[in-house]
């Protein structure tokens, strides 16, 4: 007995060494794939000089006296308005800038590769590490990234050095530098190819969804390595719902092979659409020898887009009208800097407004910009270029001829993971002076196009494809030609009827006309005015056509029609994103909810011709502190039957709305007399009140009162503050009519990295920590720092009752 217990205690113990060793090893692994791939921010501790500056790429240079900022940045932003500078490029005069970082490697780093990944650098740039030129960019809007290991030192410091320029043929405001992320990538030589993970859902139902997953692998080629390629599927809920696994090729002669996995089905998917934005994630690993050597996690969406002349879009299978914009990738006071919190909150306005689209006019968005539309449910037309070609417009630092084949492998191999992105648009403005372009075909771009979309289809097959059309006729006869309106030359662009999807910017009302020379065109309005109103919504068939997005919907820099506008101010919302009482409009015609809104004619503004298109817009606001004995034209804005309008509750009349294109859900009403108080509108339908407005007269301004937006505040080092400032009465009523200089003082964990106000015309700038009330209003953007505690803000400004605020960064 006492050998047999013996033996059973020793046979535990050996039993318990093993569950020991298995356990640690089981962790080891676990913690030993946790940093396979090392992916760093790079944004902090950069130093910046304006200027072309000799010898600035010499590791030695002295930078001492350089300006210390973190990205993202836009230097040419920080410069001052240049009246006599191209109020295209918004009224800043080109140039360049030096940005230098210096950084320590880490020894772990040895044997592997070393990549420095810029997202952009704008307008274009040239890298150097260590005085070793490493790469660049010739199109600022699309990245690239350069392996550094070969010139890297351990034993000592390391400089990066990056000279970027503005100049170049833009016809907008580009901004300037290192606008966007960058990262240091640290990977083994047996990796994930760049853009390498491409997942798709060839078919689903509300059952099943079949999920499709391709991997793009580096460093085997001619190897005979014993490599499994495994991806474990994950619901949005983060649990584990598929698993696919295959075994990379032998004796490859490519230097990056694609391999295809076997299919998996996720059963009853939850699927993405603007209502229900559901992500799932493809997590790819790499396993050599048993060992995982790299390790990427791709989100993506499950559902079905489709096209067709009979009903324009569907997603998931259900009708969608695309309501949107086409707006420049700026963001305000803080220039073209892809700061993710300011892309936010803009996609939340919109979406507030009824918008579900945006289209990237003119070239590709951050990749943050898509990260947000996959999360928040906006629908992207991704937009490529302006021109093609090199000779006008080009907003490149090399040859268009040169770059088109590597920008749109770039381009769709970035983006093709997002379930935003539903369409590829190749370029804007097209069939108009093919002579522009540096690349003729003689056939208006048909040829380019058909190069482009064989090229596009090699790295994502699952999208349509489309080009903007100038607002030009078949063989370019444009708006200026005495032959435009004539009914036989209403024919669409040739290179419209072979596209897969016909793209019009404006043109809206031959729409029809159109399709009956070429029948088989889905169409949609790739640009619409914005004083044309609701009517390019309204004179769309929205039962078949795609649908739309208005032009410079949000004020943009550059594009300006003269000094002292710094932009584009034919708009619904302000650069600050505060809303005119247009965008009521665009609220009335996009959503069903009842609605009514009131606004009051400031002044005409005016109406020009540009781009071969009317522009222009009535100057409106929203308040009743007007000038006594005065009568005043204004607008009610609705997608009720009729609107009644009252001052101080006496009927001023009702009025019908219209069911004409051109003046549907906009109500307007000639020379109401002022009088201090209130004016109501009420809207009904069925004779019963839906909705009401009031504008009421205010008191004095006496106090200001502050809002703040972000409600958890990251101390990352990224995570922006929006702080918005308004004067108020004593009974608290926002006083439109304020005046005067607001002081910003802020103190704690966090910088002001911009101030502003939403005046497009102001030649103030957007430094420092004061700004004047502006309709009663001014802003102040916080950026976080990397450590956690507390800010203590307090906003003064001459005669008003100040306010202060400690906020929290966690």
């Amino acid at each position: 007995m006492k050998i047999k217990k013996t033996t059973i205690m020793n046979k535990m113990r050996i039993l318990s060494i093993i569950i020991t060793f298995c356990c640690t090893t089981f962790l080891f692994a676990q913690n030993s794939t946790e940093n396979v791939r090392i992916n760093q921010l790079f944004n902090f501790g950069w130093k910046f000089q304006a200027g072309d500056i000799p010898n600035a790429q010499g590791p030695t240079f002295d930078d001492s006296t350089w300006r210390k900022l973190d990205l993202p940045h836009d230097f040419q932003f920080d410069q001052p308005w240049d009246k006599t500078a191209n109020k295209g490029r918004g009224f800043k005069t080109l140039g360049v800038g030096w940005y230098r970082k210096t950084f320590k490697a880490d020894p772990k780093w040895n044997g592997k590769q070393i990549m420095l990944d810029f997202e952009g650098i704008m307008l274009s740039g040239e890298v150097w590490l260590n005085g070793t030129k490493i790469g660049g960019t010739g199109y600022g809007y699309l990245g690239f990234e350069a392996d550094i290991a070969p010139v890297i030192k351990y034993d000592g410091d390391n400089v990066v050095a990056v000279r970027a320029t503005t100049e170049g043929g833009s016809r907008w405001y580009t901004g300037g530098g290192l606008f966007r992320d960058v990262h240091l990538v640290v990977i083994d030589p047996v990796s994930i190819a760049r853009h390498g993970v491409f997942v798709t859902t060839p078919s689903i139902t509300d059952q099943n969804a079949e999920i499709s997953v391709q991997v793009e692998v580096a460093g085997i080629k001619n190897k005979e390595y014993d490599l499994e390629i495994n991806t474990k599927i994950f619901s949005p809920d983060g649990k584990q719902v598929a698993e696919t696994k295959k075994s990379a090729p032998k004796k490859s002669n490519l230097i990056a092979v694609e391999v295809q996995l076997p299919k998996v089905n996720v059963a009853n998917p939850q699927l993405w659409s603007c209502e229900t934005p559901n992500l799932y994630s493809a997590e790819v690993s790499l396993i050599l020898n048993g060992k995982v050597v790299d390790k990427i996690t791709k989100k993506f969406g499950i559902r079905t887009i489709e096209f067709s002349k009979e009903f324009g879009l569907k997603l998931n299978g259900k009708k969608v009208f695309l309501k949107g914009v086409a707006n420049h990738d700026d963001l305000g006071a803080v220039g073209v800097a892809a700061h993710k919190v300011a892309i936010a909150r803009m996609m939340d306005k919109l979406k507030e407004f009824g918008f579900n689209h945006i289209r990237t006019s003119h070239n590709p968005y951050s990749e943050s910009f898509f990260d947000l539309a996959d999360e928040k449910g906006i629908l992207v037309v991704d937009e490529l270029y302006d021109k093609w070609g090199s000779t006008v417009a080009w907003s490149g630092g090399a040859k268009w001829n040169d770059l088109w084949y590597d920008n749109i492998k770039e381009w769709i191999k970035r983006d093709r993971n997002h379930p935003s992105v539903i369409m590829w648009s190749f370029g804007n403005e097209l069939q108009f002076q093919e002579e522009r372009w540096n690349w003729p075909t003689t056939d208006w771009g048909v040829t380019t196009y058909r190069l482009m979309d064989v090229v596009a289809k090699r790295y994502d097959p699952t999208r349509k494809t489309t080009v903007a059309m100038y607002p030009a006729r078949a063989g370019g006869i444009i708006r200026a030609n005495p032959d435009f309106r004539i009914k036989e030359n209403i024919v669409p662009p040739e290179l419209s009827t072979v596209t897969e999807i016909a793209s019009f910017n404006y043109t809206w009302e031959d729409y029809q006309e159109y399709l009956k020379h070429a029948p088989e065109m889905i169409i949609y309005q790739s640009e619409a005015v914005t004083n044309e109103l609701a009517a390019p919504y309204f004179g769309m068939d929205r039962d078949k056509m795609v649908g739309l997005a208005y032009w410079g919907g949000i004020e943009y820099w550059g594009e300006s029609q003269g000094w002292p506008r710094k932009g584009w101010n034919y708009s619904f919302f302000n650069h600050s994103m505060e809303p005119f009482p247009q965008a009521w409009l665009t609220k009335s015609i996009f959503q069903d909810e009842p609605l009514i809104y009131i606004g009051v004619v400031d002044s005409e503004g005016e109406s020009k011709m540009w781009n071969d298109q009317i522009v222009g817009q009535k100057v409106i606001s929203a308040h009743w502190n007007r000038t006594d004995g005065s009568k005043y034209n204004l607008y009610t804005y609705t997608n009720a039957d009729e609107v009644e309008l009252l001052v101080n509750g006496k009927s001023i009349g009702v009025q019908q709305n219209s069911t004409e294109v051109t003046k549907r859900n906009t109500i307007y009403w000639k020379d109401v007399p002022y009088t201090a108080g209130k004016i109501t509108a009420i809207a009904r339908k069925g004779g019963k009140e839906v909705a009401r407005h009031e504008l009421e007269t205010t008191g004095k301004a006496v106090a200001l009162v502050l809002e703040t937006e972000n409600a958890n505040w990251k101390a990352d080092g990224m995570d922006l503050q929006y702080v918005r400032v308004y004067a108020v009465d004593s009974k608290g009523r926002k006083v439109p009519t304020a005046t005067g200089e607001v002081t910003f003082d802020v103190n704690g964990a966090a910088t002001i990295i911009a101030v502003d106000n939403g005046d497009h015309l102001s030649d103030e700038l957007f430094d420092g920590n004061k700004k004047k009330l502006y309709k009663g209003f001014a802003m102040a953007i916080l950026r976080s720092g990397q450590k956690a505690g507390t800010v203590k803000l307090k906003v003064s400004a001459t005669g008003l009752k100040g306010v202060e605020k400690t906020l929290t960064v966690k």
